[in-house]
């Protein structure tokens, strides 16, 4: 089972430290959060408690039941003051206090964010104790968790860590039995979201975890798309629309105006929702001399499963109902999925120039990365140092090999945008032919990557 090893790391760090510490962990559903808090309290004195969607008083009920069975105590008044007065680690070793999903118990009852402050303080248990309030919600930590908390409590909160998904090396360690090209595929299709690699079985194939998992009806990730814009956000009949036709190719909000029938207003209102929620992005070129040539508000579904849903399953669900998951899968996934991944493999590649920037393995220090959007044609990766010395990349994922004339293509696309390079990464799937090869022996400005490098 995969968790988010360097907020792990994060939180055992605080945990050595001297003195009390208040955090606030939070992540999307899926983040493998009780997964990493196990992690963490292995071997570690520690109160654990998962608030209830209940009334205030019937909260603290809960809460004082479980203070009561787990230490052993008899309270004299039922109040969060008192809970966490006779909370004990039985030793000079620090607590840890978890309450999880805490949102529950602040949107209803101002004296439990009272006694945290004061637990933070030493003002209740002595004890050296790390608190860590936790919470799926989001957008309501990130939006709205200091106006309910006000200000003086917001500054007692050292430290606010949001659990991200796996990068794509992490999801490489995560499954050690697949070879590179088939992580790339998995990461493609359901990124990097820990409860969803937790659930991929290395030991199957791609299609058979597919047709497990996405396409039939009982599988863990079947209304997982749906259920992730529903989770936060309202008229999910809106949001769609909007995204069906996003993964159907109309990625300008011109042409999302056109198509739905609503208002460009409104459109533009949805599209920063989504946005928030890490659902869509708004892809911005990289800045060039070439600007006229670029495409501007190009829209992209940022998340990868949502992406892999609305492209291949959701046109098609009528067909899903009335055929076998690898009938479906052969028919209508298969024959695009190579096109699909093209997108997924630049990210690598560019998480991959990210690492050799790191151990300074790269001709020159990163500045920037992005990529260029053009009216025709695009530029895979621009990697610019701070003097404006540029490295481009090509990257080929569902070509036999990657050839000359897509070398060729790429000039001409660096013409439109009007910039020159130092060097270029050519990065390839399937190999290289004989002179894209040739090319690189006699101009050391071209360097070639395969999947065996990867």
């Amino acid at each position: 089972m995969v968790v988010k090893t360097s907020i792990l790391k994060e939180l055992e760090s605080q945990y050595t430290q001297s003195g009390n510490q208040l955090s606030v962990l939070y992540g999307r559903e899926d983040s493998e959060k009780e997964l990493l808090l196990k992690a963490l309290v292995q071997n570690k004195k520690f109160f654990y408690y998962r608030a209830r969607q209940v009334s205030a008083e019937e909260q603290v009920r809960q809460m004082g039941r479980e203070i009561a069975e787990r230490f052993e105590v008899s309270l004299q008044k039922y109040t969060y003051e008192e809970y966490f007065n006779r909370v004990k680690s039985g030793g000079p070793e620090k607590l840890i206090i978890i309450i999880d999903e805490f949102q529950y118990i602040v949107k209803k009852d101002p004296a439990f964010m009272e006694a945290i402050g004061k637990l933070r303080a030493k003002r209740l248990y002595p004890g050296p104790v790390q608190i860590l309030l936790c919470s799926s919600a989001v957008a309501w930590v990130e939006k709205e968790l200091a106006g309910y908390i006000g200000e003086a409590a917001g500054k007692a909160i050292d430290a606010k860590i949001k659990l991200t998904n796996l990068n794509f090396l992490e999801v490489v360690r995560a499954l050690p039995e697949y070879p590179v090209s088939e992580c790339i595929k998995v990461y493609g299709i359901i990124g990097g979201v820990p409860g969803y690699i937790n659930r991929w079985n290395a030991k199957a194939d791609l299609k058979t975890n597919i047709c497990r998992l996405i396409l039939s009806r009982n599988g863990y990730l079947y209304g997982a798309a749906e259920a992730l814009i529903g989770a936060s956000l309202r008229e999910l009949s809106v949001y769609e629309t909007i995204l069906a036709q996003i993964a159907a190719g109309h990625d300008k909000l011109n042409e999302l105006y056109q198509e739905t029938g609503f208002s460009r207003a409104k459109i533009s209102v949805y599209m920063k929702n989504l946005s928030a929620f890490d659902i869509i992005q708004k892809v911005v070129s990289f800045e060039t001399g070439g600007w006229e040539n670029a495409k501007k508000g190009v829209y992209r579904i940022k998340d990868n499963y949502v992406n892999f849903w609305f492209r291949f399953i959701y046109p098609h669900l009528s067909e899903l109902y009335m055929m076998g998951t690898e009938e479906f899968y052969d028919r209508y996934i298969a024959p695009g999925l190579d096109v699909y991944l093209n997108r997924y493999f630049t990210e690598v590649c560019m998480e991959y120039l990210g690492l050799l920037g790191v151990v300074g393995k790269l001709p020159f220090k990163i500045s920037r990365m992005g990529t260029w959007v053009g009216k025709e044609g695009n530029i895979d990766i621009i990697v610019q140092n701070e003097v404006r010395q540029n490295m481009v990349g090509l990257c080929n994922w569902d070509r036999p090999e990657l050839s000359m004339e897509m070398c060729e293509e790429l000039f001409a696309n660096m013409k439109k945008a009007k910039i020159s390079a130092e060097y270029y990464f050519l990065f390839s799937a399937k190999g290289f032919d004989a002179a894209v090869t040739e090319l690189a022996e006699r101009d050391k400005r071209f360097i070639l990557v395969d999947m065996n490098e990867l």
